[in-house]
């Protein structure tokens, strides 16, 4: 079997832009076969731990509730730089813009996040999967819209 560093660095980043693909909408069910069983996630917002969830179970648990009062939520992703370990493991950073909306006191809310994804990727029965995710929401803003 051969190594083609170009389709596996495509297939990363089809891997990270379905996840936010799916979160945008809400199909949190189906992000979990992007993780590993024993993935883990931090997110950190303005340099605290506000998530720290281990295995799929607890992952869906907290992106269920975490999400469950925006009605809409949109991602977009920016540089994502791979570095391979070998030819089943690998790390990268990910920029993504963040966007949730929900309806509080009858007034539209945007929640506008600018993160940093560190992410270690494994490679298991030939597809990449979420091994571990660090998320760093570096720069976070609400306003009222509409």
């Amino acid at each position: 079997m051969s190594f083609n560093i170009h389709t596996e660095r495509q297939a990363l980043k089809d891997l990270v832009d379905t996840f936010s693909n799916l979160a945008d909408e809400k199909k949190v069910a189906e992000q979990m076969p992007l993780f590993t069983d024993n993935a883990i996630v931090h997110t950190f917002i303005g340099g605290k731990l506000v998530f720290e969830m281990n295995g799929v179970a607890q992952i869906e648990k907290v992106f269920s509730d975490f999400l469950t009062p925006f009605h809409s939520v949109y991602h977009i992703n920016g540089q994502h730089t791979v570095s391979f370990i070998d030819e089943n493991n690998a790390t990268a950073i990910n920029y993504c813009a963040v966007k949730l909306v929900e309806t509080k006191d009858g007034k539209e809310i945007l929640h506008d996040h600018s993160v940093r994804y560190n992410d270690t990727y494994v490679k298991e029965n030939g597809h990449w999967k979420i091994a571990k995710r660090i998320a760093n929401f570096m720069i976070s803003e609400s306003r009222v819209i509409g």
